[in-house]
């Protein structure tokens, strides 16, 4: 599959949009696919995570944004940010690609659960939105090291302002962020 031809599908090249997405895609595959590297012994080779997976999922996890308002990043559709992910499963399965489109459903947050979309009134349909999959579960956790920010969009977070920002939505998202932190075998302090 070429991502980018499927991304150009949707975004403009050169657009302030398609910027964010691609650099934005590229920092999460990469940092992905360095997690998955360290998994070798962890896991059966049975269950090896698919690297090539890893990485067209990772630059795919966020297109449905342009579809969301979110001016600062070149989107201005009429969604809230908040159901990219879900407008993205729809964009992907429409393009044949149901897996992929999981990823983009279930890489929000640290994932969200009914009782997230219920507490929290988003519009989403109410039904589990967490990853499930080994390949679902490392690129929702390199999704967390990076932001959408122009000045910070090619710098890695480090570890402490990510478990705050994880933080601030409950201590079962802090609980699992940990639990992957320790499983990845991510090094605790990264002062990048």
């Amino acid at each position: 599959m070429e991502v980018v031809t499927l991304i150009e599908k949707y975004y403009a090249p050169g657009s302030k949009a398609y910027h964010f997405l691609i650099h934005h895609g590229r920092m999460v595959a990469a940092k992905a696919l360095q997690v998955a590297g360290r998994l070798n012994g962890k896991c059966p080779a049975s269950t090896f995570p698919d690297s090539t997976f890893i990485e067209e999922a990772s630059l795919l996890h966020d297109i449905g944004i342009y579809l969301t308002h979110a001016p600062e990043i070149g989107c201005f559709g009429p969604h809230p940010y908040i159901v990219h992910g879900f407008l993205g499963r729809e964009i992907l399965e429409r393009e044949g690609l149901p897996e992929h489109a999981l990823v983009c459903e279930r890489h929000v947050g640290m994932g969200l659960t009914v009782v997230d979309i219920e507490a929290n009134g988003f519009p989403l349909p109410l039904r589990d939105m967490t990853p499930h999959t080994l390949e679902e579960k490392i690129i929702c956790f390199a999704d967390k090291f990076y932001s959408k920010y122009e000045k910070t969009l090619l710098q890695e977070k480090p570890v402490a302002e990510v478990r705050k920002t994880i933080a601030r939505y409950g201590e079962d998202k802090l609980k699992r962020f940990d639990e992957w932190m320790r499983f990845f075998g991510e090094p605790e302090h990264n002062d990048k």
